[in-house]
């Protein structure tokens, strides 16, 4: 079976784009990664994929006049190269709308909550607020609506009587590290697809996103 042909796009640290590398490695996904791609040139991603043997490219959004244009820009870097699939990786740049429906279907992302639940920004405060006793991560396809699309899988964390926002996403970051390369190997076998918002697993219907625990 051939590889799978990757994308990532990163603004910093790059931790997730690091998982999905050592699964690479070890063998357990069937893919290569052709590009990193950073909207900053200072972002420690880019040190991950270049010590890896990656190529790097910045994209700094700074530079551009508007959102559309800094979008143009991006996907004529990505199409340079094909992918099958693309991955936001802590890619902190919200895509307009022609943008994601240029690459709808191949192109996912993972944020820090049990989606529906604490779409957009301070997910570990706003679940801290809640008082409710679970939180997690989930990777799902992107749509243009913010943090709507469809859910791949989920990674669920128990939040402990004495968890801050910053104890919490420490834990938060460890289930990441686990669902995300589990999804993208999902995608590399073909087993994933989004059809009309849903996304069919082996070509039958997810009724429910499959969730992994955190086990600390």
């Amino acid at each position: 079976m051939s590889k799978s042909r990757l994308i990532v796009l990163i603004s910093g640290s790059g931790s997730n784009l690091q998982a999905i590398i050592d699964h690479i490695d070890a063998g357990e996904i069937n893919a290569n990664i052709l590009s990193v791609i950073s909207n900053k040139a200072n972002a420690y991603g880019l040190e991950r994929a270049k010590a890896a043997g990656i190529a790097t490219a910045i994209v700094d959004h700074t530079q551009y006049d508007s959102r559309e244009l800094f979008d143009q820009s991006l996907a004529e870097i990505i199409d340079q190269s094909s992918p099958d699939i693309i991955i936001l990786a802590g890619f902190m740049r919200i895509l307009t709308e022609t943008f994601v429906m240029r690459y709808v279907g191949k192109l996912i992302n993972i944020h820090p909550s049990l989606l529906p639940l604490y779409r957009g920004l301070h997910t570990h405060k706003r679940a801290l607020q809640d008082k409710t006793t679970q939180h997690g991560a989930s990777v799902h396809f992107v749509t243009p609506e913010l943090d709507a699309g469809a859910v791949i899988v989920q990674g669920v964390v128990s939040i402990k009587n004495n968890d801050n926002e910053e104890t919490l996403a420490a834990r938060v970051h460890q289930i990441e590290h686990i669902i995300y390369p589990q999804a993208v190997k999902l995608l590399t076998e073909n087993k994933v697809e989004l059809k009309a918002d849903h996304v069919y697993i082996n070509n039958q219907l997810l009724q429910q996103p499959k969730q992994y625990y955190l086990k600390k």
